[in-house]
């Protein structure tokens, strides 16, 4: 009986308030009797999608990768001051007791998953016709893009970069396909994760309208998007580069940042703006606002005098360094979904790793012409395939800053010997992160481990 109150417990976290108060009324009951779900689980196809609809538990995101990854650093006396032990660690990457107990970190993913599993196992109670086909197909794809959204952004953070040659014996992730509370998990492994996460997002596409009726609703081009954000972080350059091409001939919008007239504000972007494909934001916490979460200087550095990136992405602090400012939320929160800017710079990657050097430039060209002051910019050019590529990963970093891809990027550039090496001093003592790490794969909740029984990752 422990072990399933201790399922029961996980996903209380998870599941929305008015079935947690049908299961705390009974707890004990409700593992021995079948309740009347009637009560708690959506039956109609508008009550599937209005649960669809409930934002909180689909467009929030974790900052746990970005807190680990190289774009900025915070002081000493910055570092100490932090209110989450979490964070300390995490920036650090030490510790095997990384999360604290009921991280919401864990259970964002995972309320995600639980809600894209009901409104599937809802729809399985409902027939489809000709009068519904349309509307019952939208929300499966619906779903199913949500929960691979998901399960890919957990990925990032819990497990170690994908390699063909490891990823069958590599710790995955538990992959939940239904909402039972006594289904005890089980981690399965990295290519069964990735397997479940490019089936989902296939069979999405078949099922998503080609225009988004909001950008917090899921779309064609968001499950094109996001595979090709997969296969990305597997290194299957041809598939992600194919699958952002799909994206783009539908959506490929890019904001002419010589428009934007509020280059002085706070935040200067805003919500929703013309190249966001879907919606997706984290909390910055402390740790990444403004003013604690200082750009490290060679990224600063690196952007020109006319490049207007530099005005619009950053604001200068009075000890003269400088915060992140350009975040597509139009807010203190990080914007971590999908947008066509990420799009236009995997596309690239991909020609260059094809040597297909023309059509590699012809992409990041587009996309920085946007970025510069007018009349200032001169199409970038390159050598050789090698030197677009290098030119590109460049331009990629400085585009995606706080965008939560760093993390996946080092982990994916290292296995192609990139050979980073991230390094931070605190408290008088150095830690360096090397090439491959194993604590690239930030250890899960100790809580969850304990309770679920299932194997930590390994430091």
């Amino acid at each position: 009986m422990k072990k399933r109150n201790n399922i029961l417990i996980i996903y209380l976290r998870s599941v929305p308030l008015i079935i947690i108060i049908l299961l705390i009324s009974g707890c004990e009951k409700f593992l021995d009797e079948k309740p009347d779900r009637s009560l708690a689980i959506p039956s109609t196809l508008k009550d599937l999608q209005a649960l669809l609809d409930y934002h909180a538990a689909f467009t929030n995101d974790s900052n746990a990768g970005e807190i680990s990854s190289d774009d900025f650093y915070v002081t000493q006396a910055d570092w100490a001051s932090l209110s989450s032990e979490a964070h300390r660690r995490a920036y650090t990457w030490e510790g095997t007791h990384l999360f604290e107990t009921g991280s919401i970190d864990w259970s964002i993913f995972s309320t995600a998953v639980y809600h894209s599993n009901s409104v599937l196992e809802g729809l399985q109670n409902i027939e489809r016709d000709e009068t519904n086909a349309s509307e019952y197909d939208h929300i499966m794809g619906q779903a199913l893009l949500f929960r691979a959204k998901n399960i890919l952004g957990a990925t990032f953070i819990w497990c170690l970069a994908y390699d063909e040659a490891t990823a069958s014996t590599d710790l995955g992730l538990p992959l939940r396909q239904n909402t039972d509370f006594n289904e005890i998990s089980v981690r399965s492994s990295l290519q069964e994760t990735y397997d479940q996460v490019i089936a989902d997002l296939k069979k999405s596409i078949q099922l998503l309208p080609t225009t988004p009726i909001s950008y917090i609703r899921a779309s064609r081009p968001a499950a094109y998007a996001c595979l090709s954000r997969a296969y990305l972080s597997m290194r299957r350059y041809e598939e992600a580069g194919r699958y952002a091409d799909s994206c783009l001939q539908i959506f490929n919008d890019l904001i002419d940042y010589n428009t934007l007239t509020n280059s002085t504000a706070t935040y200067p972007f805003v919500e929703l703006n013309k190249e966001v494909i879907l919606q997706s934001l984290a909390s910055p916490g402390q740790i990444l606002n403004l003013t604690r979460g200082r750009i490290v200087d060679e990224l600063y550095e690196s952007y020109a005098e006319n490049d207007l990136r530099k005005t619009l992405f950053f604001t200068t602090n009075t000890d003269n360094s400088h915060g992140f400012k350009g975040r597509y939320s139009g807010s203190v929160d990080l914007f971590l979904g999908l947008a066509t800017d990420e799009m236009y710079l995997t596309r690239a990657e991909c020609f260059a790793r094809e040597e297909k050097i023309d059509e590699a430039l012809a992409d990041l060209n587009t996309l920085l012409i946007t970025r510069w002051e007018t009349g200032t910019f001169s199409p970038l050019s390159a050598s050789n395939a090698t030197n677009a590529l290098n030119i590109i990963l460049e331009e990629r970093r400085k585009q995606l800053v706080f965008r939560g891809l760093r993390w996946m990027d080092l982990k994916r550039l290292n296995k192609e010997e990139a050979n980073i090496t991230l390094k931070r001093t605190m408290n008088g003592k150095e830690q360096i992160l090397y090439p491959n790490d194993l604590r690239y794969a930030l250890p899960i909740p100790e809580d969850i481990i304990e309770l679920t029984g299932m194997p930590q990752n390994f430091r």
